[in-house]
């Protein structure tokens, strides 16, 4: 039995298709404006830069040498690396007193980032500040 008067009231409804174009519209424009980039095809060539060289600095800098093969050197004498505080006393030793020596880096264009790191963090404990780096003259 239908007791209410008049006519049958209908229940509304959501429409779905105007929502469901304006989400394709959406997304087709998020896939047009994102950049697929791949990091891992980056190809970076270092060392190379131009430049003047430096001033003579007052006090003897501490060369620094690293090879493709993780083999370091302090001042011309082939240096093992056990870890970073050992290396950094070694630093110490051949600062001979100096109080801040300039640390030079000379790393080959094939060492792992990771070796050069290291080298850094024993200059930062063995409390070494001014670090530079050498790099190769590109010829121009």
């Amino acid at each position: 039995m239908n007791f209410r008067r008049g006519r049958n009231r209908e229940e509304p409804e959501i429409n779905l298709i105007p929502m469901i174009d304006v989400l394709l519209v959406v997304l087709i424009f998020l896939m047009v404006t994102t950049s697929y980039g791949k990091f891992s095809e980056l190809q970076i060539n270092l060392p190379q830069a131009a430049g003047d060289e430096s001033k003579a600095p007052a006090l003897k800098p501490i060369n620094i040498a690293v090879d493709a093969s993780e083999n370091f050197a302090i001042n011309d004498v082939r240096t093992p690396f056990k870890d970073v505080d050992s290396f950094a006393q070694a630093l110490q030793k051949a600062a001979a007193g100096q109080t801040d020596p300039s640390i030079v880096i000379t790393a080959d264009a094939k060492a792992l980032h990771q070796s050069v790191i290291n080298v850094m963090e024993s200059a930062r404990i063995a409390g070494f500040g001014r670090i530079t780096f050498t790099t190769q003259s590109t010829g121009k």
